[in-house]
């Protein structure tokens, strides 16, 4: 059967490469298919990094689907320094130069500012469905992983100065290898001036960064076990044959022609004889991921454009973001504007229609995809029965009604919910309705917002015309002959509206007053086979 979900078609190539290179087949032998990703914990970290992690999560699952040993682990790169002043937070610039596993936690009961900004996401992984093993670059470093990379590295560090230089086309005479300053703990004031085959000599001194001082001490230093670090794109390099890495890719920036991935994948080679991670090969790059906007704008952990991963979730449900980068392809941009017209309305349909598909109940030429895509958006275990589905706009009506859930869920079983539901069905018409809740607390529009009136106050009777009233007395009389369903009550109110002259818009208009005290509001409808007959009744009547 020929693929058709981008991550089925992604597994099939990560496997085909493994299969025709010896070198690969014997690392996967041994540690099998090793799906890396890593994350500086500089500050809040956004959504958009979390489109990388999902992607590498799903790889590694479909690699284990088809019986290949893998696994999938995320490093907070907490060796990396503190490099942007805080805007209202000058008390920090003290610690600029220095790695954010060394810096202090902002919040009490976490160990640095790295540790604390890196679990912020991290203990939202099981919100967002997130099946992952973790990891700490700065623990790799203490522990010994990278000492045999580091050393490889450091005793050719003239090759790496050429790649630098054939890249960028300009001089590169630094010893690439930023000591941890015994003096200030600084890594990013160090300058390298000597290896000698045992020790880095170093200087930590002005002027090596524009954002950070040294200290002005000297020496020199093991470069094992934590003592320092390697600059981003030759850290990249590096990581990879101490870890083992078959599969790590990025986000597109990263992946320009002359950036971290071009000198990474190169040092990979030349220097370290390590195959680059797929989807990278020794002399091309590959596709990095395309971003995820919100609202038109780029995520950026530096400059707090954005919404972040582990905040998001407050205002739009985790299994909703992860739906969308599940659906959308890695080459395709994801925009999404939850406070945009319809936004959320739309890509709760496009759920619901995927879901259709899944279950049998709806049929697609995309059948497969979609299929393929509603089991990896699932949080848990999937459903073992067709669910109950209404709308997000319909639960957002039963939500208006009832304060309570139980209650929204019993005035749901009067209209397409059946009347006996499974425990399951009950915990999916709950997620609903809370979503729906969050939906009217965060972006709906005043339209979609209202209130069921107690009474018909003696204000709203003055605002209503005599062919108003006349068409609400018609509207009581067919309710009472029977019980109606949406589309009979539908039929019904535009034979009303022939029957009295009444323009459409004036009779809704009319309908909304007594009902809701307010111009324009839902469906009416399905908000009268909401509100149940008996209500709508006595409200009729006093109108």
């Amino acid at each position: 059967m020929v693929s058709i979900f981008w991550a089925d078609k992604m597994v099939d190539d990560i496997i085909a490469r493994v299969e025709a290179d010896p070198t690969l087949q014997k690392l996967v032998e041994q540690g099998g298919y090793f799906v890396y990703d890593e994350k500086t914990p500089s500050g809040e970290i956004h959504i958009g990094s979390g489109r990388g992690w999902v992607i590498h999560e799903i790889l590694a699952k479909i690699l284990r689907e088809r019986g290949k040993k893998a696994v999938f682990v995320l490093s907070s790169d907490d060796h990396d320094p503190f490099d942007k002043p805080i805007k209202g937070k000058p008390e920090y610039d003290q610690y600029l130069g220095m790695s954010f596993r060394d810096i202090p936690s902002p919040v009490e009961g976490y160990k640095s500012w790295g540790h604390y900004y890196f679990a912020k996401v991290t203990d939202k992984f099981k919100e967002y469905g997130m099946d992952v093993e973790l990891a700490s670059t700065g623990d790799d470093y203490e522990a010994g992983v990278f000492n045999d990379a580091t050393k490889k590295i450091l005793d050719k560090y003239t090759d790496v100065q050429n790649i630098f230089e054939e890249i960028y086309e300009k001089p590169y005479e630094k010893i690439p290898f930023n000591v941890r300053c015994e003096n200030c703990k600084k890594v990013a004031t160090t300058l390298a001036t000597k290896w000698d085959g045992e020790f880095v000599h170093y200087e930590c001194k002005d002027g090596v960064v524009k954002w950070a001082n040294g200290c002005g001490h000297s020496g020199k230093i093991s470069p094992y076990n934590g003592n320092g670090k390697f600059p981003w794109k030759v850290e990249w390099a590096m990581k990879w044959p101490s870890k083992g890495v078959i599969v790590e890719t990025a986000g597109k920036d990263h992946f320009t022609k002359g950036g971290a991935r071009t000198i990474s994948i190169r040092i990979s080679d030349r220097v370290l004889g390590y195959p680059p991670p797929w989807p990278s090969t020794a002399t091309e790059e590959g596709p990095g991921y395309e971003f995820f906007n919100v609202g038109g704008k780029k995520m950026s952990t530096s400059k707090g454009m954005g919404s972040s991963f582990a905040e998001l979730p407050e205002h739009v449900p985790a299994k909703i973001l992860r739906y969308l980068m599940v659906r959308s392809k890695p080459s395709s941009v994801i925009d999404f504007d939850p406070s945009r017209k319809d936004d959320l309305l739309l890509i709760y349909d496009q759920y619901d229609m995927t879901e259709r598909v899944y279950f049998g109940k709806e049929e697609s030429e995309r059948a497969q995809e979609l299929k393929r895509i509603y089991e990896f958006s699932q949080i848990g275990p999937i459903l073992k029965e067709f669910p109950p589905q209404i709308t997000l706009r319909h639960a957002a009506v039963a939500a208006q009604i009832a304060s309570k859930n139980d209650d929204a869920i019993a005035l749901l079983q009067k209209g397409d919910v059946p009347a006996e539901l499974s425990k399951e069905h009950v915990a999916y018409l709950n997620e609903r309705l809370d979503a729906a809740r969050m939906w009217l607390r965060e972006f709906a529009p005043e339209n979609e917002k209202f209130s069921v009136q107690e009474t018909v106050s003696s204000e709203i009777k003055e605002q209503l015309t005599e062919k108003q009233q006349a068409a609400a007395a018609d509207v009581k009389t067919f309710l009472e002959a029977g019980d109606h369903d949406e589309q009979t009550l539908f039929e019904e109110f535009y034979k009303i509206c022939e029957k009295h002259e009444i323009k459409n818009s004036e009779f809704f208009k009319g309908m909304y007053l007594i009902l809701l005290a307010k111009t324009r509001g839902p469906k009416l409808a399905g908000l009268i086979v909401a509100i149940g007959k008996e209500k709508v009744l006595a409200l009729l009547e006093q109108a």
